[in-house]
């Protein structure tokens, strides 16, 4: 259990200096080189610290210190929940900050800068790391010391198995963070804590799930066993391979590559109504002219008028008192215009 607390000593150290960091760094610097750098390399420290120092309890711990796998999923649950309440929007992971560029969130240079400071940050935890292990607190520690020199190759099964294995890790990865990239971080950061715990425990006797270009090239690159071109397959081209998949298959394309979708048809949420169609200006010019030829055409022609309920195209019906409609016509409004006798002049 000394080796546990001494670790669990390192794991918290680590964060509030971290923490520190950013705090002082974005008190000091203007927003852009906060966001930009110091904010990613501080993040990229923190997790390449916490991630080789349980690398040692995960390969001495069982044997050395009697950890259970039980309890290494548990620390990794927990760091990856203090990893996303304190990085303050930092992604610490080349493969997320290339996914930004492809969705046009990020510019080139930022990226760029973005990239550089992870790599730095990795690297100073490496270092910072090793420094601690050399004062040796642990039993852990001294047999990290010993084995430094020849250490083992966290990729245990072959090359094409093993990109396929950090490809489907990253795609997992990235398709999550693009469905919870809205959400409340007290959903989001659980979630994927919870994610990442999952892919470590399926994938780790493999490869380790790092899914993580930085992170791999720090932990395992210079280790024997494999060429640097067959860790870059792995580690490199697997997680890429698999965070591009992931943003073809949510979003249907590459926004800064192309617009067009090749995934998904793009569905007009506004439905034309279907009906007749408009009249246009020759179709109104050629009623009104049929209107009237067919009015000149009745004028010398009388219609009878009493009974008679139907009315053409160009006859609109006026409402009366009667209980039908009436026609105006010339011989109507005559025969309404007409004097008529009353019934005592006929009775004289």
């Amino acid at each position: 259990m000394a080796g546990l607390n001494v670790s669990l000593s390192f794991f918290l150290g680590t964060i509030a200096l971290c923490q520190a960091a950013r705090r002082a760094s974005k008190a000091l610097l203007p927003a852009g080189a906060y966001n930009g750098f110091a904010r990613e390399a501080a993040g990229a420290a923190q997790l390449g610290a916490c991630c080789l120092e349980l690398r040692v309890l995960v390969e001495l711990g069982p044997w050395a210190g009697g950890f259970g796998p039980d309890l290494l999923l548990t620390l990794l649950f927990l760091l990856f929940l203090a990893h996303g309440a304190t990085f303050d929007g930092a992604s610490a992971n080349p493969a997320v900050s290339l996914q930004e560029l492809l969705l046009a969130e990020a510019s080139v240079p930022s990226t760029l800068l973005k990239l550089v400071a992870q790599a730095l940050g990795v690297q100073a935890a490496c270092t910072l790391t090793q420094l601690y292990w050399a004062w040796e607190l642990s039993d852990l520690h001294m047999l990290q010391n010993l084995m430094a020199a020849h250490c083992s190759s966290a990729l245990r099964t072959t090359v094409l198995h093993g990109a396929l294995v950090e490809g489907a890790c990253a795609f997992f990865f990235h398709l999550t963070l693009l469905r919870l990239q809205h959400s409340l971080p007290i959903y989001r950061v659980p979630a994927v804590a919870l994610l990442v715990t999952i892919l470590a425990y399926t994938a780790g006797p493999l490869t380790s799930a790092f899914f993580n270009p930085a992170l791999a090239a720090s932990v395992t690159f210079h280790c024997s066993g494999h060429t640097l071109l067959e860790y870059a397959q792995v580690y490199w081209l697997g997680p890429l391979t698999g965070m591009v998949l992931a943003v073809l298959l949510y979003h249907g394309h590459l926004p800064r590559l192309f617009q067009r979708n090749l995934l998904y048809s793009q569905k007009n949420k506004y439905r034309t109504p279907r009906g007749k169609p408009a009249p246009g200006p020759g179709d109104t010019q050629m009623s009104a002219e049929g209107c009237r030829v067919q009015e000149s055409g009745q004028r010398g022609v009388g219609r009878q008028l009493l009974g008679s309920s139907g009315h053409g195209p160009c006859e609109r019906p006026v409402r009366g008192r009667g209980p039908g409609p009436r026609l105006r016509t010339p011989e109507l409004r005559e025969h309404q215009n007409r004097p008529h006798s009353s019934p005592e002049t006929i009775c004289q």
